[in-house]
């Protein structure tokens, strides 16, 4: 048994701000006792270090959070990050359909899967919803690297059976790799399977039927898709399906639309969806760097609020500009304004640690350092630049959070710890 503890500032806000008065919880001086990889308590230090004489304290200097969940980015895309010049459909056929032929290779898979790891753990992500390609190989040369680190990681093969050459499978094969992938991995150490149909366009009506058998036959698993992008895509689901109501009735139309179903984007949403979306219990992953990137708008967080659409952050890599979700909070918080939202640092925070890990159903496991919890955090340096140190000198928790956001990156991490390891320090080669 290994029991040891953590003093700083912490940090966590466990429950939508909107909804819970109490759900920002803040400690100046804390202490977070992790026995095991698994948090047993939490508070002030004063309270707390006298019931655990002889426990080694380790002081943490910094901003301590819970480890950034990442609800929805794509793996194999790392390397096209920044590409140049399209909208969405443009940019799948340019540049991203072309690098996922690659990951027929596990070797090339192996590599990839190892740097994309590494920089979610760079910057301060511990969890993370990931697509793969339509290879199996891709989503074990991910979990294989996962399992090896001990992050928390759900994925899935990608469904399209009206994908390009080499980048397409069948119903029947992308069903058969998938179930076999579900035995292989779901529930394996920290690993979760995602069944994941591309979008609407990439597949057969009778893949689409048979994803929602595959659903349906796995009720533990999630769904992982794409929904409502970009004007252009929405435009080409339209023509193709001229009987749905509108996008999301495609999907429901074939049982995909429930309570383990994540889905990407929502930008364009009629306020029909987003009654549906509420009532199915299933979520958006808001992705706001790869909507501006993509020139596909902005996510409306009223019209979301205003039906109770639960909501988690997804950086988007490779249509995402950053692997931070620092920097993405900082968008989002852009995005809403454009809108005329205004969204607060706390809520922010939510999304990107306990909201994200509710939309990805673990919040029993991260999201909040509860005590039961997997000892998976952040140490956020408020000095990283020289321009944030001036910005937070004196401010706010509110300020300093909300400078983190709109000035901070990965230069901001300064720690990342995985069930009380410290896995990431920016400090380790200087």
């Amino acid at each position: 048994m290994s029991v040891r503890g953590f003093r700083g500032e912490l940090l966590l806000v466990a429950h939508d701000p909107r909804d819970r008065a109490d759900a920002i919880r803040h400690e100046p001086d804390g202490l977070l006792i992790v026995e095991d990889g698994i948090v047993v308590a939490r508070g002030p230090y004063a309270d707390l270090a006298p019931l655990y004489p002889g426990v080694a304290i380790e002081p943490l200097p910094g901003l301590i959070v819970p480890g950034f969940i990442d609800a929805h980015i794509h793996y194999p895309q790392m390397d096209r990050i920044a590409s140049h010049g399209a909208q969405l459909l443009d940019w799948l056929d340019r540049h991203i359909f072309p690098a996922e032929k690659a990951f027929a290779d596990r070797a090339h898979a192996d590599g990839v899967a190892a740097a994309f790891l590494t920089e979610l753990l760079r910057n301060g992500t511990t969890s993370a919803l990931v697509f793969a390609t339509v290879h199996p190989q891709s989503v074990d040369a991910l979990f294989d690297e996962a399992a090896r680190r001990n992050m928390r990681i759900i994925a899935g093969k990608v469904l399209m059976d009206l994908g390009p050459e080499g980048l397409a499978d069948t119903p029947q094969s992308g069903r058969a790799e998938s179930e076999a992938l579900i035995r292989r991995w779901h529930g394996h150490k920290r690993l979760g399977y995602a069944v994941t149909p591309r979008f609407a366009l990439t597949s057969s009506d009778a893949q689409l039927a048979d994803t929602g058998a595959l659903l349906a036959a796995h009720p533990g698993v999630l769904l992982h898709t794409h929904l409502a992008e970009n004007l252009g895509e929405c435009a080409a689901v339209a023509e193709r399906f001229p009987d749905a109501h509108d996008y999301l009735d495609v999907y429901d139309r074939f049982g995909l639309v429930g309570p383990r179903s994540i889905f990407a984007h929502g930008v364009h949403l009629s306020d029909r969806a987003c009654t549906r979306i509420h009532e199915s219990g299933a979520g958006i992953a808001v992705c706001p760097s790869s909507n501006l990137f993509l020139g596909s708008g902005f996510f409306d967080f009223g019209q979301a609020d205003r039906h109770a659409v639960r909501l988690g952050l997804g950086t988007d890599v490779g249509a995402g500009t950053s692997f931070s979700l620092l920097s993405t909070a900082g968008l989002a918080y852009q995005a809403a304004l454009a809108r005329g939202d205004r969204l607060d640092p706390f809520r922010a925070l939510y999304l990107a640690t306990a909201g994200s890990a509710d939309l990805l159903h673990i919040a029993d496991r991260v999201g909040s350092l509860e005590p039961g919890q997997e000892a998976d955090f952040v140490v956020l340096d408020t000095a990283a630049t020289p321009l944030l140190a001036r910005r937070t000198t004196g401010a706010s928790l509110a300020e300093r959070l909300f400078a983190l956001q709109i000035l901070g990156d990965d230069r901001a991490i300064s720690r990342t710890y995985l069930l009380g390891d410290c896995v990431w320090d920016k400090h380790a080669d200087r």
